[in-house]
């Protein structure tokens, strides 16, 4: 699911873009680093950088996933889709498909 289809993103002014597709491929690394760092203004794209080290190195990695999404594999899609939050609903339901 992208941004644009979940509740959030159906809201968004202007639209997240789809990562997966052609804003990555224009955008230089450079620069998808500073709008995780920064964040858009006037957007719903927050700041997630510090200014520290740690930050950049998190965001450097972040970087590197984007430019890998168009890639993936279909058990790299899979094994992502475990590690998701999951609602209550969806604990109990993963309990009792484990428990059988």
């Amino acid at each position: 699911m992208t941004g644009r289809q979940s509740a959030l993103g159906r809201q968004m002014y202007p639209r997240t873009p789809d990562m997966t597709l052609s804003f990555h491929t224009v955008a230089v690394d450079g620069e998808l680093f500073a709008i995780i760092e920064n964040g858009v203004r006037l957007t719903g794209m927050p700041a997630f950088g510090d200014g520290s080290t740690e930050s950049a190195r998190g965001s450097w990695a972040l970087v590197h996933f984007i430019r890998h999404l168009p890639k993936l594999t279909a058990e790299e899609l899979s094994e992502m889709e475990q590690l998701n939050p999951k609602t209550p609903e969806e604990w109990k339901h993963s309990k009792r498909k484990r428990a059988s």
